[in-house]
This record gives C-alpha cells, sequence and structure tokens, in this order.
C-alpha cells in the first residue's frame, strides 16, 4: 500500500492471497501447538463450528483467488495489449467481491448441512482440527448421504478450480512458446513455481474429498500440508517469481 510501485493487479491479488494464507494457517495452527502442550485435547462446539466455516471460507478463497492470479497472467501475457481494459482495479475489485460472495456461500452450504445433526454419542474427532467429513461421523443418525453430499460440493469446486488452472497455464506455455523459445522458458520456470503451490494445495484437498478409500493417517498428513504448509509458502512462491 505504501509502495506506488506495486499498485499493479497482480499485486493487489498477492496482497489478497497473502492475507487469505494469513488467515487459513492461523485457523488451526494455534490449537494446534496447544494441544500438544496438553494431555486433554478437547474444543467446544461453537469453537469446532467456528473451525469449519473458517477453513471452508479461507480454502475455497484461496482456491478461487489462484484462479484469479492464472487469469490475470494469462492476460497479461496472451493478450498484453488488452491487459489494462481487462484487468484494472475496478476489476480486480469485483474479481475479489465475487470470490469473497462464492466463499461464503459455500463456507454456509457446508456448515448448514450438519449444525441440526444430533450428537449424543462419543465426541472423539479423530483428526488435529474439525472437518465436516469428521464430525459427521460422530452423529447419531446414519450420515453417508451427507458425507456424499458434503465430500461432492467441496471436492466439485477443487476440481474446477484445479482444471481452469490447467487451462491457464498451458494456454500461456503455447502462447509464449510460438513466439520465443526464451521467453518460453522463463513462462515456464514462471508455471512451474506456479504448478507447485497449485498441485500442493490442491492435490491433498481432491483426494480427501474426492477419493473413495479414506486412510485416516494419509488424510491427517493431506490435511496439515494444506492447511498449515502450503498456505505459508504460496505466497512466498508467488513472490519469488
Amino acid at each position: 500500500m505504501t509502495d506506488p510501485h506495486l499498485h499493479s493487479p497482480v499485486y493487489f491479488l498477492l496482497a489478497n492471497l497473502s492475507f487469505v494464507d494469513f488467515c487459513l494457517s492461523t485457523v488451526t495452527t494455534p490449537k494446534l501447538i496447544t494441544d500438544f502442550l496438553k494431555d486433554n485435547k478437547t474444543i467446544s462446539f461453537g469453537g469446532c463450528t467456528n473451525q469449519i466455516l473458517c477453513v471452508h471460507f479461507f480454502g475455497g478463497g484461496e482456491m478461487v483467488l489462484l484462479v484469479t492470479m492464472a487469469y490475470d497472467r494469462y492476460v497479461a501475457i496472451c493478450k498484453p495489449f488488452h491487459y489494462s481494459s481487462l484487468m484494472d482495479r475496478k476489476k480486480c475489485i469485483w474479481l475479489l467481491l465475487i470470490t469473497l460472495i462464492m466463499d461464503v456461500v459455500h463456507a454456509m452450504s457446508q456448515l448448514a448441512m450438519m449444525l441440526d445433526l444430533p450428537f449424543c454419542g462419543p465426541r472423539l474427532v479423530d483428526s488435529f482440527f474439525c472437518d465436516i467429513p469428521l464430525v459427521i461421523k460422530i452423529a447419531s443418525m446414519d450420515t453417508h448421504t451427507m458425507g456424499t453430499l458434503i465430500n461432492a460440493d467441496s471436492g466439485f469446486l477443487a476440481t474446477i478450480c484445479f482444471i481452469f488452472l490447467l487451462i491457464s497455464y498451458t494456454c500461456i506455455l503455447f502462447k509464449v512458446g510460438l513466439h520465443s523459445k526464451d521467453g518460453a522458458s522463463k513462462a515456464f520456470s514462471t508455471c512451474t513455481f506456479h504448478s507447485t503451490v497449485v498441485v500442493l494445495f490442491f492435490g491433498p484437498c481432491i483426494f480427501i474429498y474426492l477419493w473413495l478409500l479414506s486412510i485416516n493417517q494419509v488424510d491427517k498428513f493431506l490435511a496439515c500440508l494444506y492447511s498449515n504448509y502450503t498456505s505459508s509458502e504460496s505466497s512466498y512462491l508467488y513472490t519469488e517469481k
């Protein structure tokens, strides 16, 4: 905000990505760290629902922002003469508002499915944070259909965003490769870093929510990967390139 050289759309989007990364990491990490120091690892129902809401809100926001940033790079590289008209400050704000609306709808739809479930049995969530597929397992009713709908919702969002990202980067590499080998090499280097973030973030999400077989220890590792490590690294990798 203080540096006038960083007021272009790409840095505006990067600033918002950094903010979302920060928020996503702080949803689960502080509780995880304090639980390491305690024998009795408990969380209130309100705290659990807040974790679910925030994880899906900020996680979905990161997905849509990564797609928006890929679109920004596509326009800058493939349509440079139209960049100022296609990606000005006003359009970036509109894209951010659309992202916010999508996040709210996604997070609230996920949470609304489980609020009325009866929880009257053992209340042990076998993970380091609350996520809907794990929480609904301890409900005192058959939640197979609900679990399928919830997983399809999150998995569909992650898969659609992932496909858009792949298409964007493929178009960039193809466009630049037709004009210069040096440009293609630089674009490939940039896309490699971006793709690293994309695969590390989207891969675990798609596996957890769409994979038919659930392997608990693997799910825990992947959940830790996308909720803590990847969200901390994504803005750094984008800034580096």
